[in-house]
């Protein structure tokens, strides 16, 4: 468990470090275009000044702190609201850039605190619990594994079946979910919408619902 936790860490920092290189040498962290939604939202993030230059400097501040052992906790306590706000976007536009990937690294986060227990239970709002003894245990944690395993593929089915609509990165990538669509033309209403009139997210699923009702109404 403990080459797993050092995975863990040296795997979230390896998401911050280029992630971060990117802003703070100011190029747009993506070549979506402006009418997909998450492109919308990075276009005008790029064109924030310092701001976008800030977040770049706070991953990979976040990043170097969880390669080093003694600033680990610092490190996730900085780390995860950052990546929370990443997973809550992602699926508030429907991202599948990293639909998948915010979710898990959010939960990356959450073990290296309980990892960490007996180093933040100072700060929470609880009666310090008593000193754990540790015991050495060299059998496999099959069972910790297992349930990682479990929790890879509970997340991954999670986000890839939660919406049945998805605008895609592209155009042509959008209109390929319409052939098994239960309504292709509508589907393809709403790819427009999304990629060639620039409406948002929002939008562009009322204009998809309203082409449903009209042809069940026909």
């Amino acid at each position: 468990m403990r080459y797993f936790t050092i995975f863990t860490r040296l795997a979230l920092a390896a998401g911050f470090l280029p992630a971060g290189y990117v802003k703070i040498i100011g190029e747009r962290f993506t070549d979506l275009h402006n009418n997909q939604p998450m492109g919308h939202y990075l276009e005008a993030l790029h064109h924030t000044g310092y701001y976008y230059t800030f977040i770049g400097y706070v991953q990979i501040l976040a990043a170097l702190l969880l390669l080093i052992p003694r600033t680990v906790v610092l490190g996730t306590l900085l780390y995860l609201p950052i990546i929370l706000n990443i997973c809550i976007l992602s699926l508030a536009v429907r991202f599948e850039g990293s639909l998948l990937t915010a979710p898990l690294m959010v939960i990356a986060c959450l073990y290296l605190l309980c990892w960490n227990y007996d180093r933040i239970k100072y700060i929470l709002p609880f009666n310090s619990p008593p000193a754990l003894t540790l015991v050495q245990d060299k059998k496999f944690p099959k069972w910790f594994f297992a349930v990682v395993v479990l929790t890879f593929v509970a997340v991954g089915f999670t986000v890839t079946h939660i919406y049945n609509l998805m605008p895609r990165n592209t155009l042509t990538s959008c209109e390929s979910q319409c052939d098994d669509s239960k309504n292709p033309e509508a589907c393809k209403i709403f790819c427009e919408s999304i990629h060639n009139k620039g409406q948002d997210l929002d939008k562009s699923l009322d204009q998809y619902e309203r082409a449903v009702q009209d042809k069940q109404k026909k």
